[in-house]
Order: C-alpha cells, then sequence, then structure tokens
C-alpha cells in the first residue's frame, strides 16, 4: 500500500503486544541462502528456498494483516539483499525514536543503508548505532523496560550506545546461547506478564530474571527448531503464528489468545518466522 509521504513521519512501539497500526515488510522474491548464517540454513541449503512459494506465503500474510485493518508497507525488494524479508532486523522502534541498525554479516550489510534511503525520502527521522553491531531481532521493547539479546549479531558496544541514546528505558542485556540467531528466536513477549521462552538457550539466572517479570511459556526443542517463540502480535491477545506449532497454539489458545494460523514454511527455512519479518512502525 502506498502512503503520501507526509503520513509515515509518525513512529511509536511501546510494547511486543498492542495493537498494530502500522508495519514494514518485503517481498522475499529474491529470497535464497546465498551464505549460511544460522543453524536453519545449514539444515536446508541443498534444497533452498523456493522463492515463488515463499512470495505467495508472504502474500497471504500480507492479507490477513490488511484484514486485521493494518497499514502494511512495502520495502522494494533489492537481487542484492537475499535476507531483505527480514525486515525487523535493519531497525527497531523504541518508544517514538526508530533505531537504524547495524548489520554485522556481510550478506546482510547494506540493507540498514537502504533502509536509511527510504525513511529519509520518507520524511522519518531515526537515530543510526555506530558502535560495534546491533539488529532489530535482538530487541524487545516492554514499556520503559528494553531487553536486548547480547549475542553473536547484537555486541555490547552497541546495547551501551543504546542506552546512552534511550534515557528513561530501562536497557538490560540479555546473553543466550550463540548457536541460537536473535533473542526473538527464544524468548517474546506476548502480554504485560506473559512471555514465550526457550529456556535450554539460556543459563538458569537469566531464566529466573525473566521468570520474575513474565509467566515464562516453555517452548519445545523442536517448535523451537520451527521458530514456536516468534510468533507476531497484532493486539487484543490476537497473534500469528505457524500451523505446525501445534503444542505453542495450544497454550495459547488456553490462555485466552486468538490464534491465526498462518503458513509461511518456506520463508522459515531461511532463520525467521513472523516476528521477524515484520517491523512495526506504529503500535498502541
Amino acid at each position: 500500500m502506498d502512503f503520501p509521504k507526509d503520513s509515515l513521519s509518525k513512529v511509536t512501539c511501546h510494547n511486543e503486544y498492542g495493537t498494530l497500526q502500522r508495519v514494514l515488510l518485503c517481498t522475499p522474491q529474491f529470497m535464497e541462502i546465498k551464505e549460511v548464517i544460522n543453524e536453519t540454513q545449514e539444515r536446508f541449503v541443498n534444497d533452498d528456498i523456493n522463492s515463488l512459494l515463499a512470495v505467495e506465503q508472504h502474500e497471504s500474510l500480507i492479507k490477513v494483516l490488511e484484514k486485521e485493518n493494518i497499514d502494511v508497507i512495502l520495502l522494494t525488494a533489492n537481487e542484492k539483499f537475499p535476507e531483505q524479508v527480514f525486515t525487523r532486523d535493519i531497525g527497531f522502534t523504541v518508544g517514538e525514536t526508530l533505531f537504524l541498525a547495524n548489520m554485522k554479516r556481510k550478506v546482510r550489510q547494506n540493507e540498514d543503508k537502504t533502509f536509511a534511503k527510504w525513511l529519509t525520502e520518507h520524511g522519518i527521522s531515526f537515530e543510526s548505532i555506530k558502535n560495534g553491531s546491533i539488529e532489530g531481532g535482538d530487541v524487545i521493547v516492554d514499556s520503559t523496560r528494553v531487553w536486548v539479546g547480547s549475542s553473536d549479531r547484537t555486541s555490547m558496544e552497541a546495547i551501551d550506545e543504546l542506552r546512552g541514546k534511550s534515557p528513561g528505558f530501562e536497557i538490560t542485556a540479555v546473553p543466550f546461547m550463540e548457536e541460537y540467531l536473535h533473542l526473538d528466536c527464544v524468548f517474546n513477549i506476548i502480554s504485560p506478564n506473559e512471555a514465550l521462552i526457550y529456556p535450554k538457550a539460556f543459563d538458569r539466572n537469566v531464566v529466573n530474571t525473566l521468570s520474575s517479570c513474565y509467566d515464562l511459556i516453555d517452548v519445545s526443542s523442536k517448535e523451537q527448531f520451527t521458530l514456536g517463540t516468534n510468533i507476531l502480535s497484532i493486539g487484543n491477545r490476537t497473534v500469528i503464528s505457524l500451523p505446525i506449532n501445534k503444542e505453542v497454539n495450544k497454550k495459547l489458545r488456553r490462555r485466552g489468545f486468538s490464534v491465526v494460523e498462518v503458513d509461511i514454511s518456506e520463508i522459515i527455512k531461511s532463520g525467521g518466522s513472523f516476528r521477524c519479518i515484520t517491523l512495526p512502525l506504529i503500535r498502541e
């Protein structure tokens, strides 16, 4: 959907579960496993990605989002960027500030520069993180508390810079096992007091810290591999999840969540699911 430039300037996101109003996506038409950068891709590198099927599944997600009256903005896909579908990683919104990510892996570098150009063209102000590396999949916002994965992709230098640029927010670094790509692959806040977690990815002390803040819903090893934590909340206790993650979906429904099942199984072969492929611009 196209929007006048002056209508795009507002950006706000204070949590992961409020009503999603506007979101940025990018079609996976050039998606391929060009360089193996995570465990999931290693499993599927010989099969690679069926980009036509990935596009078809992506379009199904867009239809679901638009049916929920969510404005969907599409970045123009670029054949130079096979991972561009994962828009969450190139930026993240903390309160009223949109931060530009600083991508670590070579295959994803310059995606952020393309995003910066798009933001400038549409009159959307942003802050840059210049020290170290940081990707949006590691940043999870909950009111004035921000959990940031200390990972292979996000460095402590970048987390410290984010602290300095986010007065009024409590920025907490969350270390997890390096084999997992981003924090949102193993942890995801879905309400003011509930979160999905794959506990095996964390030290016991980290799990204890998170459990002191949230009622944690465990995800099995099988469904972590199919990114059971990486659902997308769209507000009013409604989430979008993969049909294959039956245990997660059952647990959520038992808790009163409305679970909308959408098949993006071709896209997750590259290591990311619903949260990874959506960058909220307005969530209230």
